[in-house]
């Protein structure tokens, strides 16, 4: 695999590659190259921000917020919860990025500009990749603002980030996803929690097209085949992610029930306000885990 210097002109390897992925190659890197013109930043770490939580930048000591609007080729969040803003500074004594605010199929965009981002980070130089997202839950053992560390997924997206020409020098054609979510950062993620009192859930994330929520029968089909929460986003990221050979621990906020033991109707402000309570444990795990990096 020809790996990228985010620092060089495209390689000539690069340049031969079919149009297609040769123009989507270009655009990744053209947003690469102007980050690092604008921060001159070399981030160990990228992190994925869901909905209600981005009090982490709070714990940021933050050099450059740029908006999307100012990178070339970023989509732009379309959900009022999302910031989208991309912050870089220092966070467990290592050099972050932080997507505040990501990006859904729902909104319309196509699953390239979903995982752009993330392509985008791995260009700038990051060896892992944290994410966070506000899930249902469908294991009837889970409570609102509980946490789960996600060790697998269920992809029920219409689509994929990889179909169409393969982009070389990202990655192989067929990427393997036996181990999706790093065994390494799920454990260090669990000695943390454990020794700080802080209880986690690990189980199965369902990811689904939206923005509607599920009918009751598609919440028993999904608990039927395996899922222990559900969401709209995070899959996109992780299978690009593993297409680049990147590290990813992905947790799941339990925002509303979706087990039929518990099952009711929900709002958003009703999904900011569990993940809110949650905040402050997916910081301190995200924060001492940066460290152990």
């Amino acid at each position: 695999m020809t790996t990228l210097n985010p620092s060089l002109p495209l390689s000539n390897a690069t340049l031969a590659a079919p149009n297609e992925a040769k123009t989507e190659l270009a655009k990744i890197t053209e947003a690469a190259h102007y980050l690092k013109s604008r921060t001159q930043a070399f981030p160990q770490v990228g992190i994925v921000l869901g909905t209600g939580l981005s009090s982490l930048v709070e714990e940021i000591k933050v050099a450059h917020t740029i908006g999307y609007e100012e990178i070339p080729h970023f989509p732009l969040s379309t959900v009022e919860s999302h910031q989208g803003k991309l912050i870089f500074g220092e966070l467990g004594g290592k050099e972050v990025v932080v997507m505040q605010g990501r990006f859904h199929y729902y909104e319309g965009y196509t699953m390239q500009q979903v995982v752009f981002p993330v392509r985008v980070m791995k260009l700038l130089g990051i060896e892992a990749l944290l994410v966070s997202n506000a899930a249902g839950g469908l294991n009837a053992k889970y409570h609102l603002s509980d946490l789960m560390l996600i060790h697998d997924h269920i992809n029920l997206l219409p689509d994929n980030p990889l179909r169409g020409q393969n982009i070389e020098a990202l990655g192989v054609r067929f990427p393997d996803m036996s181990e999706p979510y790093s065994l390494d950062l799920i454990q260090k993620a669990k000695t943390i929690a454990e020794e700080n009192h802080i209880f986690l859930h690990e189980g199965v994330y369902a990811s689904v097209m939206g923005p509607n929520l599920e009918t009751k029968a598609e919440y028993r089909y999904l608990r039927t085949i395996g899922a222990d929460a559900v969401g709209m986003s995070t899959v996109p990221e992780v299978v690009a992610a593993a297409h680049m050979g990147l590290p990813v621990l992905a947790i799941s906020v339990i925002t509303d029930l979706c087990s039929s033991e518990n099952l009711k109707k929900i709002t958003i402000e009703e999904v900011i306000q569990a993940a809110t309570q949650a905040e402050p444990n997916v910081t301190f795990l995200f924060t001492e885990l940066i460290k152990t990096l």
